[in-house]
């Protein structure tokens, strides 16, 4: 590693570079982060911050990330930082949603490694699931053999063959601020009509009421503000989503829901 950097925060170091190997180029930087317990450092590789300039372009980005994929997610959870500040919280409360609702076919919009979906799925859920990378499908697909998962852009819409069914839940955690707010309005506009009647998306992300909100938790997190995410803003898409509902669960995250 090269130009390291070590800056506190709590009981946090970051560590981090911003030169890559060549083959790496697409990546604009990586973290370590050493989480201190008891005077003894556990090192974890944080990949969240090696968001790639082309994530949504070239599945490399992710396919790299995924093996420290949920480690790195919850060591920013844990320390109450962004972007996962409320994660786990998130993902319990809309676990028990779809597990309240009247029917158990779920559509997972970029399941990842599965850290939701395998969990419904385990309650007899059966779930569907469109992710970029092949190998978040690859380490998904072993927690739940059965579930139909594809590969595919979800910027370019669903795969046909997910197209063709209808659902009682969609859910879609930390994966739609890759897309720009039109196209977030656009593919939401596209998934309503999949729903069963009574059906709900559900979306888990990094989110805002207002875009003040959103300054202020961009100012807070100085160099670890991801430029290449567009995070959701409630007050600017309900214009165009008039029935969206909004509820924050921590600083810099909460739930969005729409109902059909």
């Amino acid at each position: 590693m090269q130009d390291l950097k070590k800056e506190p925060y709590n009981k946090c170091f970051f560590v981090s570079t911003s030169i890559l190997p060549t083959a790496y180029q697409y990546f604009w930087r990586a973290r370590l982060v050493i989480l201190c317990l008891k005077g003894k450092a556990e090192i974890k590789l944080d990949m969240d911050s090696v968001r790639g300039i082309y994530c949504m372009l070239n599945s490399k980005g992710f396919d790299l990330w995924a093996d420290g994929y949920d480690k790195s997610v919850s060591v920013s959870d844990d320390c109450d930082t962004y972007p996962f500040a409320g994660y786990k919280a998130i993902l319990n409360e809309i676990y028990n949603r779809v597990l309240s609702g009247t029917g158990k076919k779920v559509l997972d919009i970029g399941f990842g490694t599965g850290t939701l979906t395998s969990k419904l799925y385990e309650q007899g859920c059966c779930v569907f699931g469109q992710d970029f990378s092949g190998k978040m499908i690859e380490l998904a697909q072993k927690k739940m053999p059965k579930a139909k998962l594809y590969q595919g852009d979800f910027s370019r819409g669903l795969v046909n063959d997910l197209k063709q069914l209808q659902y009682d839940a969609i859910i879609a955690t930390y994966s739609l601020h890759h897309l720009t707010d039109h196209q977030k309005i656009s593919f939401l506009g596209e998934l309503l009509p999949l729903l069963n009647e009574g059906g709900c998306i559900h979306i888990g992300d990094v989110a805002f009421a207002t875009r003040d909100e959103l300054e202020k938790c961009k100012l807070q997190a100085g160099d670890e503000w991801d430029e290449t995410e567009i995070y959701f803003v409630f007050d600017e898409l309900k214009r165009a989503l008039p029935k969206l509902v909004f509820e924050p669960m921590s600083y810099c995250a909460g739930i969005l829901t729409l109902k059909k």
